[in-house]
């Protein structure tokens, strides 16, 4: 009789996703805090960080308090809300700024409403945003160069989101070896695709924003690792109708698939399993200011080899750019705070067990919580 199969275990902190989309409120289809956080346990990660291209978006203590109650009952894992920048919350963002886990400010085009064009108003929002309080900016090309002159001129660390193009990441080292006080991220989808994958994906489902980029660009990212502070996924969710419509919104989900692809290149010798972990838990804490998670783990099977599919995901969009992709690493048990979070495929932290990653702080300043 032959002997049963070892497998190969490796214990990770419980990791932090600092870019995700929850669509909750406004896109319940798409996604919403229950679907959208039992997706990041699924995926190993037990925090996200919520960006405020909802709908409404969200741009002031009403909405920053509204959003954060329907996390506080949903959520399985732990979260943060982003603040969106805009040029009509200038002045009252910076009293909110406790409450949330950062501001966004959106320097290009992408899927919502929020879009910052004034470079006056940048300025503004970075002198005025409390230090201490993480502030990421969505910019690509030469509003990223922008931004990073900014950064040295008002000294005001800014986290550089989806970085994925040669001329960036080169530009980001060589201000990182000046000393301007920048961080970056990279998404997994641009590690992992480029526009050569275009055809097979289909044209309205590769739609993302940053755009898929070239080989060459995406070669440089990883020629370039030591520059990246994050791996990120982006997650971006939106359905097979939507994105196979005329008019297909930019996005991929992604919680789920990021740790077995960055795990599969450990395997192929292309980073290693501390890359991963100063990548996903390391760097996100401290750019991020957030609280430990004592007696949180993350268990995997190194060994298990399988293909990607979107059957059986948690997320709510029903589809992945990398079905049937082979990939080598499974989650196999999530512990959070000492209990069972995820185990053998079933999510089992119950909706609403998760934490705000802004514990200290309670109620934006203007707003009364309902009784």
């Amino acid at each position: 009789m032959p002997a049963a199969k070892t497998m190969k275990k490796l214990t990770l902190p419980g990791l932090i996703d600092p870019h995700v989309h929850m669509r909750e409120p406004g896109a319940t289809h798409k996604e919403d805090w229950d679907s959208g956080t039992a997706a990041a346990l699924a995926g190993g990660f037990t925090a996200i960080l919520a960006m405020p291209n909802t709908a409404p978006p969200v741009t002031s203590a009403e909405t920053l308090q509204s959003t954060l109650l329907l996390a506080g009952g949903k959520a399985c894992c732990d979260f943060g809300q982003y603040l969106g920048a805009g040029a009509d919350n200038t002045a009252s963002a910076p009293a909110i700024a406790p409450f949330s886990a950062g501001l966004k400010m959106y320097l290009d085009q992408t899927y919502g409403p929020l879009r910052l064009d004034d470079m006056t108003d940048w300025l503004t929002h970075l002198q005025a945003w409390p230090h201490g309080i993480p502030v990421c900016a969505h910019c690509e090309g030469k509003t990223l160069a922008a931004v990073i002159l900014l950064a040295d001129l008002t000294r005001r660390p800014v986290h550089l989101c989806h970085v994925s193009r040669r001329e960036e990441i080169l530009l980001i080292r060589k201000a990182k070896e000046q000393g301007i006080p920048v961080t970056c991220e990279v998404a997994p989808h641009h590690l992992f695709l480029s526009e050569d994958d275009i055809p097979a994906i289909g044209s309205g489902r590769s739609e993302v924003r940053p755009r898929l980029a070239s080989r060459r660009d995406v070669q440089a990212l990883w020629d370039n690792l030591d520059v990246i502070d994050c791996f990120a996924s982006d997650h971006a969710p939106h359905t097979l109708a939507e994105k196979d419509s005329p008019t297909p919104p930019p996005g991929f989900p992604g919680l789920e698939t990021s740790l077995p692809l960055l795990l599969t290149a450990a395997s192929e010798k292309r980073l290693t399993i501390e890359d991963i972990i100063l990548r996903c838990y390391t760097n996100p804490a401290r750019i991020f200011c957030l609280p430990d998670q004592p007696d949180t783990r993350v268990e995997v099977d190194l060994d298990a080899r399988y293909e990607i599919t979107a059957a059986g995901a948690y997320t709510r969009c029903g589809w992945t750019p990398f079905e049937g992709m082979p990939v080598q690493g499974r989650v196999t048990r999530v512990t959070l705070r000492g209990k069972t979070a995820f185990e053998d495929g079933k999510v089992l932290a119950q909706p609403g067990s998760g934490r705000n990653v802004r514990p200290e702080v309670t109620t934006p300043p203007g707003v009364t919580l309902p009784d």
